[in-house]
Order: structure tokens, then sequence, then C-alpha cells
């Protein structure tokens, strides 16, 4: 199977290459698109081919993985990304070019995504976003998420403290399940009255 190719009305999702390493750079050097993301801008196209070799292109070897790029139909060049972890926290992650915000672009990726998984045996997907970004919480709700907790961690490698909201999104009608990794590493955890 390993990270099958997905379309929407306005989309192509699919791995990214090494043809796409000047898009990944673009997509990954803007410090305010990388604001809330856990590691730092990238810088070159050096760096752009470590991100790309360690992050994709490892992952894309396994036997199942859910990286891909967000492609425009039109032009077939990767403006973003969504991916979702196959660890046990099946965390649901995405960032976009600024100059395609405010589009529902990672909705409508997501949305593809998600239904993937789904069909693929997922039971569930969790997803967290800063408090401070709550336009990223708005994709989870877009996508049927519900606010569980929010925890505290020092963020590693930019070292400062975080205040992440984590939502979840089960499958199979278990609705009282929920992946509880982060409270329990956390020391300071709790449910805001949202």
């Amino acid at each position: 199977m390993n990270t099958p190719a997905l379309e929407t009305d306005r989309l192509i999702l699919r791995k990214f290459t090494e043809k796409d390493l000047a898009a990944l750079l673009d997509i990954y050097r803007d410090k305010e698109v990388n604001t809330y993301l856990p590691w730092f801008s990238l810088e070159s196209m050096a760096d752009a081919k470590a991100f790309f070799e360690e992050r994709y292109e490892a992952v894309y070897t396994q036997p199942c993985g859910y990286r891909y790029a967000i492609c425009l139909k039109q032009d077939d060049i990767p403006i973003g990304y969504i991916n979702v972890s196959t660890d046990d926290s099946h965390d649901l992650g995405y960032g976009l070019r600024k100059e395609f915000w405010h589009q529902s672009i990672v909705s409508e990726a997501a949305k593809a995504v998600v239904e993937q998984v789904k069909k693929d045996g997922m039971t569930y997907i969790t997803a967290t976003h800063d408090v401070n970004n709550p336009r990223s919480g708005n994709v989870m709700k877009v996508l049927g998420m519900k606010y569980q907790y929010s925890y505290e961690e020092l963020w590693q490698p930019k070292n400062f403290l975080v205040t992440f909201r984590m939502y979840q999104l089960n499958f199979d009608g278990n609705d009282e399940r929920v992946y509880r990794e982060y409270w329990d590493r956390y020391e300071n955890h709790f449910v805001e009255a949202l």
C-alpha cells in the first residue's frame, strides 16, 4: 500500500520526491508558516534535501505511511503537506504556504486523508495545536474531531513552553477512548472549558 496517492476536487495528495526539493524548501523556510511547528525553518537546498531524506524518504520505505505533499491539480507542485503518523498517537499534522491560507485547502486535504486511514483500518486519529494557533484547531473541528484535554510541553528544539490542545476522532464508535499519552507524560495537564 505505502502512501496511496489521493485526489480531491482541487488537489492531488502524493509522495514528495527528490524533484520537489525547491517546493519543499519554499514550504519549510517561511518563518511565519513554521511558527507553530517543532523544527526551525529550513535555510538552503541542502537543508531541504536532508529534511526530505529524514522526514519523507525514510517513511516511504515502510510498508505503510501517510506523508503527503499537497499539490494543486493545475500544476502538481507541492504547496503544503499533510501527515498521519503510524505510531500509537495516529497524529494528524499539516502545513501550508501562507499565500494559500484561508481557502480551505488543508481541510479538503485532511478529509481525504482521514477517509483513507479510516478505510485502511485505523480506529482513531489525534491532533494537537498550540493555543495561540486557533485556526489549526478549526481544521480539527471541521473534521469532526473533539477536544479532549490540554497540556504544557517544553517544546524542543525551540526550547519554549507551549500549551497544546489535543483533539481526537474515533472511527469505530468507541467515543470513550481517549489517547492519554500526553496527559500522562506532561505534569501540567488540564481540561479547558471551550
